[in-house]
């Protein structure tokens, strides 16, 4: 007789050995909300603005941030440097109110996002550049001149 225990993808235990067909608790809650309350408390309440991905890219002189946040405007970014950490947010909240003979509805809404990210000491956070467009932000942050890579020099022999 074995005590191997078989564990499924949803991470409840089940008793190989047993013949009866009992849900496990985990399945009988998930269950419950997937099948019995309605579709708007399974949905994901956050219809805002997710924590937008970046793509980072270094040369010689400079990083070049790139972080693609479609349908706001340059003015609702906020922007900080505080000693080595850059971060980046934003909060965006939006009410919309429609009246019609018989009724009143409003609407509102509210989303937002942080990122931060711990800069190189090589970073000349004096000379640091933002800029908003067709979606993207763009954020270049140069080097200092002595972290700077300098092309390579061939030295004589004397």
């Amino acid at each position: 007789m074995s005590n191997l225990v078989n564990v499924p993808k949803n991470g409840s235990l089940a008793n190989t050995n047993s013949n009866l067909n009992f849900p496990s608790w985990s399945n009988w809650i998930d269950e419950i909300f997937n099948r019995d309350l309605p579709s708007v408390f399974t949905s994901n309440f956050n219809t805002g603005i997710s924590l937008p991905k970046v793509n980072i890219k270094e040369t010689s002189d400079a990083f070049m941030v790139d972080m693609a946040v479609p349908g706001l405007k340059k003015s609702d970014f906020i922007i900080n440097l505080d000693n080595q950490g850059l971060s980046i947010s934003t909060e965006v909240k939006k009410e919309e109110e429609h009246k019609d003979e018989n009724y009143t509805r409003r609407e509102f809404g509210y989303s937002s996002f942080k990122r931060t990210f711990t800069l190189p000491e090589s970073i000349d956070g004096n000379k640091i550049n933002a800029n908003y467009k067709d979606g993207i932000l763009s954020i270049y942050l140069p080097k200092k001149e002595e972290a700077k890579q300098k092309p390579p020099r061939v030295i004589k022999i004397s």
